[in-house]
């Protein structure tokens, strides 16, 4: 695409390392051409590095939940030995066909190291596997359960918030809006934490000008996911898709949304901030300056990526029941 910006010349140096480094660690992990045997193998070997030496917890422990689809994976993460902790349900990004709890561990210890909260990271069913909407209503079955059982997971049913990054961002505020549009749930969410999510923009200024191979969103890289996702091009309409196709202007949880201001996918977070602004809902915008999509993986050598963890646990604190 003519007029893109020149990213790398934009990027901060420990932006900069970082690229280097996943360069380093696997130099395919987000070509989506050689194949998605190949692109999930490289996407787990350069986690591998990133997931290092996150916070240890009290507990963690794999269980499966049941839904309409079968069993679910899920992760849950303890950060103390005490019951009926608020709870985090936390939905990995990858582009709907990468990723899982393990690609994220880091992140999610993170979160409940500094939040107090039990993370609960949902292993859903990946694209081309599944397709859209599978991969949400799995993440919505999981919610219902936390909130019907509370006693097994040791948390406050009354209390569950919503985090996710990119497209695990996208599937928390699909999966509110689903509750509350099509199952007339009105879950009194603590928040939502969403971290440079797809929101539904077909285009944007952001998506002219930015993007390339450092983050796996080239414009055949969002063909590519978006034809995994989807069962045909005109779903993307469909407005658990298209997400602003939504009324935004009511019952929405407080928002703590992170971008990134060289992601091509930059204006969704814009654009649903604008939104809330306009009506008086309670969130929180943060643009980080000089970092690429998928930063919050490399708090290990990235400041930003701290930051912005850091002002999410700030952000879910400030909104305690």
């Amino acid at each position: 695409m003519v007029n893109k910006f020149d990213v790398p010349a934009m990027w901060t140096r420990q932006m900069g390392e970082v690229v280097a480094k996943s360069t380093e660690l696997a130099a395919d992990a987000y070509d989506t051409s050689a194949g998605l045997a190949a692109l999930r193998a490289g996407y787990r070997a350069e986690r591998k590095f990133w997931n290092e030496g996150g916070p240890e917890l009290a507990r963690v422990h794999d269980a499966k939940v049941p839904t309409e689809f079968g069993d679910v994976g899920v992760r849950a993460y303890y950060p103390v030995a005490e019951p009926d902790l608020p709870c985090i349900v936390f939905i990995h990004g990858g582009g709907y066909v990468l990723g899982s709890p393990e690609t994220h561990d880091r992140i999610t210890r993170i979160l409940a190291d500094r939040t107090g909260a039990a993370v609960v990271s949902v292993d859903y069913t990946l694209s081309p596997e599944a397709k859209h909407p599978q991969a949400m209503r799995e993440c919505v079955a999981v919610i219902q359960e936390l909130q019907k059982r509370p006693d097994r997971w040791g948390i406050d049913g009354s209390d569950i918030s919503l985090a996710g990054d990119s497209g695990g961002a996208f599937m928390s505020l699909s999966a509110h809006l689903y509750l509350r549009d099509e199952l007339n749930s009105l879950i009194d969410f603590r928040c939502l934490l969403l971290f440079y999510g797809f929101f539904g923009l077909r285009d944007s200024m952001s998506w002219r000008l930015l993007g390339g191979p450092w983050d796996g969103l080239t414009a055949e890289d969002y063909r590519y996911y978006l034809e995994m996702f989807l069962t045909s091009p005109e779903q993307i309409h469909d407005p658990y898709v298209d997400l602003f196709s939504h009324d935004l202007t009511r019952d929405m949880p407080p928002c703590y949304i992170a971008a990134a201001d060289l992601d091509p996918l930059r204006d969704d977070s814009r654009c649903l901030a604008a939104i809330l602004a306009n009506s008086g809902l309670p969130h929180r915008y943060e643009q980080f300056s000089g970092v690429i999509h998928a930063f919050l993986h490399n708090s290990r050598m990235l400041d930003e990526a701290n930051d912005a963890l850091q002002h999410a646990a700030t952000f879910f604190h400030d909104h305690a029941k």
